[in-house]
């Protein structure tokens, strides 16, 4: 599975972005797809995670409801919508992808096989 995730920038606080995971010739209607991400000095975070059905997320306590993450089916997509964005939302996003029909009850790095090569968000003032 090559995954592709797009749509970071700089953007001031408390604006909105959108990030974008493609994958290339394999469809993700399989996979549980989450978005992880690292700031610089800091180890991988886990940010959310959607089921394959698109009918169950789970998100990092940091988030607190200000992302939403869903999946496009149609165009093999998954998406993070990140509103309210703060200083400390700075880092590397990435998309990664479980393997097939694998759930947890609980998320980390080491749950997904599959990663894309990661968008830098920016959120300066």
């Amino acid at each position: 599975v090559q995954l592709q995730a797009f749509g970071g920038g700089l953007v001031q606080p408390g604006d909105s972005l959108r990030l974008s995971c493609a994958a290339s010739s394999t469809s993700l209607s399989n996979f549980a797809m989450g978005w992880f991400r690292q700031a610089p000095g800091k180890e991988r975070e886990f940010v959310a995670v959607i089921r394959w059905s698109g009918r169950s997320t789970y998100y990092g306590d940091f988030v607190k409801g200000r992302f939403t993450i869903s999946r496009d089916s149609a165009k093999n997509t998954v998406s993070l919508q990140m509103n309210n964005l703060q200083l400390g939302d700075t880092a590397i996003y990435y998309c990664a992808a479980s393997t097939p029909l694998y759930w947890a009850n609980a998320w980390s790095a080491s749950d997904f096989g599959f990663w894309g090569q990661g968008t830098l968000v920016t959120v300066s003032s």
